[in-house]
């Protein structure tokens, strides 16, 4: 049996409504009911669901982002949070030992994170993504998982970019350069 898990990328306010700092706004409020439905079918099955959420300190003028994007996913502020009624599915499951939360600071939700260590202890060998930005963060997230050897599973009804020629296209390379499955 395979063992799989679901990463949840930046799924925040920052990203999603529309008066986040750097929102993808409707496309990626179009998707919220596909990824709660997602992620609340992945921890009843009792997957493993990692949320992979940006993190950025206020003023970092090191940070390779701050040349490229205004500040957003500011640690300790409203914008950081999870948006909608993704937050409540956190909320009420995130005391389960399936479900893991992760700070990351670069665009690969396995950059400077154990999330690697966490899937192989499971012994995970599929990894179905999940938010925002398809072209930029989870983009680099299948990447990093193609060049680790999982399997790749992208839900189209479940990611989205303030690009849409950069969601098409990354759409295309998922499945074309990575060898994923995009369902």
């Amino acid at each position: 049996m395979v063992k799989r898990a679901l990463i949840n990328i930046d799924y925040t306010y920052d990203f999603v409504a529309d008066n986040g700092a750097l929102t993808c706004g409707k496309p990626g409020q179009d998707i919220e009911e596909s990824i709660v439905q997602l992620t609340e079918t992945f921890i009843q099955n009792g997957d493993y669901v990692a949320f992979a959420i940006d993190v950025h300190d206020q003023n970092d003028e090191y940070h390779p982002e701050t040349k490229l994007f205004p500040p957003h996913n500011i640690r300790g502020t409203a914008g950081r949070e999870l948006f909608g009624k993704l937050k409540n599915v956190y909320d009420e499951y995130k005391e389960r030992d399936t479900v893991a939360y992760f700070d990351k600071t670069r665009y690969s939700a396995f950059a400077g994170t154990n999330l690697e260590i966490r899937l192989r202890e499971r012994g995970i060998t599929e990894v179905h993504l999940v938010g925002v930005c398809t072209d930029i963060c989870v983009l680099h997230t299948a990447v990093d998982a193609y060049n680790k050897g999982f399997h790749i599973v992208i839900y189209k009804d479940a990611v989205a970019s303030f690009n849409q020629k950069g969601h098409e296209w990354a759409l295309e390379h998922f499945a074309g350069s990575l060898g994923a499955m995009v369902k």
